[in-house]
């Protein structure tokens, strides 16, 4: 007897269900919509076979003939997220519509805080993955690189959107745990911080800080984040 998942394979290539008998009595969507409603309002580790099938109102063991793992599960929930992300038709200014592919890849993280955790290359050809892949590609056309450089591009935006998601959402994620209030925690930290440079052995941070006491305008931040990444990809603004 063959074990499950001794082969590789992908699940976009594999039939919707596998085996003979009466027609499935669901797709794959409904599989991913479920699990993507159960990670939405519980978080990912809530995500498991018996779960989302008990959110279909099927057995455990008959929702393997749909999905053979929980990887496929995964790469079927990141392909459902996707499917938000809408293309329209490129302006012809690929700086800034790779600005907006990047503020919306933010928003879709934000609506599916569990999607950061699955960011992975594994999962970048899924069929919204690659309608994603191509229009960012159409955005680009303008941009006088190689494919490939184009490729990298997009993979180090994605890169920067996600790490700086995921800080948003650990961040938040802390205050909502904290017995005390964010600001009253935040007026503690500067307290402290203030203390250690006042005391000059952190000349350069002193620095840093006398140039700039803040707060720190996060929008900025991402802004300049994905303005940074962009710049370094625009060899016509490079070489005036």
């Amino acid at each position: 007897m063959a074990v499950r998942g001794a082969v590789p394979e992908v699940i976009w290539a594999r039939p919707e269900r596998t085996g003979r008998g009466p027609r499935p009595a669901y797709t794959r969507d409904d599989i991913a919509a479920a699990a993507v409603r159960i990670a939405d309002a519980q978080g990912l580790d809530a995500v498991s076979m018996r779960h989302v099938a008990a959110e279909l109102g099927c057995g455990t063991m008959s929702l393997y003939n749909y999905v053979p793992r929980k990887e496929d599960l995964y790469e079927l929930m990141v392909d459902a997220a996707g499917a938000e992300h809408a293309p329209w038709e490129p302006s012809g200014d690929w700086r800034a519509d790779m600005r907006r592919v990047a503020g919306q890849t933010r928003e879709l993280m934000h609506r599916h805080p569990w999607l950061p955790r699955l960011m992975s290359p594994v999962y970048g050809f899924s069929p919204n993955a690659l309608r994603y892949l191509e229009h960012c590609l159409a955005c680009l056309d303008p941009l006088d690189a190689a494919y490939g450089t184009k490729l990298e591009l997009i993979a180090m935006l994605n890169g920067v959107v996600t790490m700086y998601v995921r800080n948003e959402l650990d961040t938040a994620e802390r205050a909502r745990a904290l017995p005390w209030s964010q600001d009253e925690e935040n007026a503690v930290r500067i307290a402290y911080l203030g203390r250690q440079i006042a005391s000059g052995a952190y000349p350069r941070m002193g620095a840093a800080f006398g140039e700039d006491p803040g707060p720190i305008d996060l929008e900025a931040v991402f802004e300049r984040a994905v303005g940074r990444v962009i710049d370094a990809f625009d060899t016509e603004r490079r070489s005036r």
